[in-house]
C-alpha cells in the first residue's frame, strides 16, 4: 500500500492510545481522518479535538463515510462485537487492523521497535525524546500519553520511526524492524499464550527479522531475553548491571535534588566509561530503560552529551508512576503496573524514594486469566507496601463477563487477598468497587503518607476522586 494515494481514512475505535497516535501521523501526511468510538471520556479526546479530527461517539450503521479509501479498526473490535466492523466487511472498502496500519508506517522508515513484557511505553518515550533532542526528528508512536508531548505521537520527517510494539495476539508479525530494544521476557497474556514457550517464540521470530546491519539491544541480566536474542542474526548489544554486559551500569545511587528525586548512574561500554547519566524516574527498572536508550543512541552515533540532557529532563508518560496530586497530606501516585514483575520494582522504587514513609497501595487485578496464572507471584509482590487494598478483578472485554465481573473457576480478588495475607498476615483486604475504595481511604486519612493506585484498568479513578474531594 502507498499511503500517498490515500485521501480519506476512517478509524473504528479511534480513542485508543495507539489509534489516536496513528490518526495524528496520518493527518500529518495530509490525509483526512475521522472515526468513531464510545462516549466514554479518555485523555485522547483532548488530542483528537486539538487535531480537529471528527469523532462519532457511538458505533452505528451508516457512520462510515461513503468516500473513504481505507478503514482502520482497533483489534478490540470484530464483526461479532461491533456493528461498524461488520458493516465495513461488506462495504468493499479496504480494511486494516491497527497493527497492520502501524506496520505500513513503520516500514516506510528505519523502524525501531521497543518490545518486551515490561517497560515498553516508558522506554519508547525516552528513546523518541532522546532522538528528538539529538536532532533526528523521528516519528514515534507510544501506547500512553507522553507528558512532554501532551499526546502519544511524533510526526517527524527524519529517517527513524520509533514504535512501542506489543506482543499480544502476535501483533509483532506485522512489523519489519530495522532495530529493536527487548526490555524483558516474562510470561504474560495467558489467555493467548498458553505457556512460556509459546510466548518466547513470538519474540524469537520477531528478532530474527532484524537485518544484519541493524541492532538488537537486549537486557543482558535475564536468561530468557538472552535466549530470545540467540535467534537474531544482527548486532546484539547487551545492557544491565551484570559484568558480562556490553553496556554495564555502575555506581547507581538515588538522591533528592530540591523537590525532585534523581537517580544517577555511570555506564561503561566495553569497560570504558561513557559518563554519568541521570533520570528523574524512580526505580532500578528505569535505570535499565535509560541504559537501553543510551546503548542504541551510542550504537547509531548520536551525541551522548545530548542524550544525557534528554534523559535528565524526561517527564515520563501518563500512568507510569505519575503524581496525581494530594489528598489531605497524602501524596497520590498512579501506575500501570499489572504484572508481578512490574509491581515489585515499582514498589521497590517507591520505597527507595520515600524511605520510612507509610506507603499504601490499591491494586486492581487486570483480567481473570492473568490473575489465575500468576496468583502466587502476585501474592508475593507487595513486600514494599505497608497495606494493600485489592479491588474486584477488572475483566477485559475479551473475557466473558467484562469489567468487574466474576467467573466460575477463575481466581478472584478475594483469593489474592487470602494468599497475600498468608505471606503477610493482615496486610491486605478486599474492597469490591472503586467507589467503596474511595470512601475507605477517606476514612483512613492520616494513616498513610503515600497512596499508589496500580493496575491496567481504571483504578486511577481512586486517586482522581480523592484528589477532587480534597479541593
Amino acid at each position: 500500500m502507498d499511503i500517498k494515494d490515500l485521501k480519506k481514512i476512517y478509524c473504528i475505535g479511534i480513542k485508543g492510545a495507539g489509534m489516536t497516535a496513528v490518526a495524528e501521523i496520518l493527518q500529518s501526511r495530509g490525509i483526512a481522518v475521522s472515526g468513531s468510538d464510545t462516549k466514554e471520556v479518555f485523555y485522547t479526546d483532548e488530542i483528537l479535538k486539538r487535531l480537529d479530527i471528527q469523532v462519532k461517539e457511538e458505533f452505528t450503521e451508516g457512520n462510515i463515510p461513503d468516500d473513504c479509501d481505507l478503514i482502520v479498526y482497533s483489534t478490540a473490535y470484530n464483526e461479532d462485537n461491533n456493528v461498524e466492523v461488520k458493516e465495513a466487511k461488506t462495504s468493499g472498502v479496504q480494511m486494516m487492523s491497527y497493527p497492520e496500519m502501524l506496520g505500513v508506517l513503520f516500514q516506510e522508515k528505519l523502524g525501531i521497535a521497543v518490545c518486551g513484557t515490561h517497560g515498553k511505553t516508558t522506554t519508547t518515550a525516552m528513546l523518541a525524546e532522546a532522538f528528538s533532542f539529538a536532532g533526528k526528528n523521528p516519528s514515534a508512536i507510544v501506547g500512553s500519553q507522553v507528558i512532554a508531548w501532551q499526546g502519544s505521537a511524533l510526526a517527524g520527517d527524519g529517517e527513524y520511526f520509533i514504535a512501542e510494539s506489543d506482543e499480544y495476539q502476535n501483533k509483532l508479525r506485522f512489523y519489519q524492524p530495522w532495530s529493536a530494544i527487548l526490555t524483558s521476557v516474562d510470561w504474560d497474556h495467558p489467555d493467548f499464550f498458553p505457556d512460556m514457550t509459546s510466548y518466547k517464540e513470538v519474540f524469537k521470530t520477531f528478532v530474527a527479522k532484524i537485518p544484519k546491519n541493524g541492532y538488537l539491544v537486549v537486557w543482558g541480566d535475564s536468561a530468557d531475553t538472552i535466549d530470545v536474542a540467540k535467534s537474531a542474526t544482527c548486532q546484539i548489544l547487551t545492557y544491565g548491571f551484570g559484568e558480562d554486559n556490553l553496556y554495564r551500569i555502575m555506581s547507581h545511587e538515588s538522591r533528592i535534588m530540591g523537590n525532585v528525586a534523581m537517580q544517577s548512574f555511570e555506564v561503561f561500554y566495553d569497560e570504558k566509561s561513557l559518563g554519568e547519566f541521570e533520570t528523574p524516574l524512580s526505580g532500578k527498572h528505569n535505570v535499565l530503560n535509560s541504559t537501553a536508550v543510551i546503548a542504541l543512541s551510542h550504537a547509531v552515533g548520536l551525541d551522548l552529551e545530548k542524550i544525557k540532557i534528554a534523559l535528565a529532563q524526561v517527564k515520563g508518560t501518563s500512568r507510569r508512576f505519575e503524581t496525581i496530586g494530594k489528598f489531605n497530606d497524602a501524596l497520590l501516585i498512579d501506575d500501570y503496573a499489572h504484572h508481578p514483575d512490574e509491581i515489585k520494582p515499582t514498589l521497590s522504587g517507591a520505597r527507595a524514594r520515600f524511605g520510612d514513609k507509610k506507603i499504601w497501595t490499591v491494586f486492581h487485578p487486570h483480567t481473570f486469566s492473568r490473575t489465575k496464572a500468576l496468583l502466587q507471584d502476585f501474592a508475593q509482590s507487595f513486600d514494599d507496601t505497608e497495606h494493600v487494598v485489592v479491588i474486584g478483578t477488572y475483566g477485559s472485554a475479551r473475557e466473558q463477563g467484562g469489567p468487574a465481573s466474576t467467573q466460575g473457576g477463575e481466581a478472584s480478588s478475594e483469593d489474592l487477598v487470602k494468599l497475600i495475607n498468608k505471606y503477610n498476615h493482615g496486610k491486605a483486604e478486599y474492597i469490591p468497587t472503586i467507589d467503596e475504595a474511595v470512601e475507605y481511604f477517606k476514612e483512613k486519612s492520616g494513616q498513610y503518607d503515600v497512596l499508589i493506585t496500580m493496575g491496567a484498568g481504571d483504578v486511577w479513578r481512586v486517586a482522581e476522586k480523592l484528589k477532587n474531594s480534597s479541593n
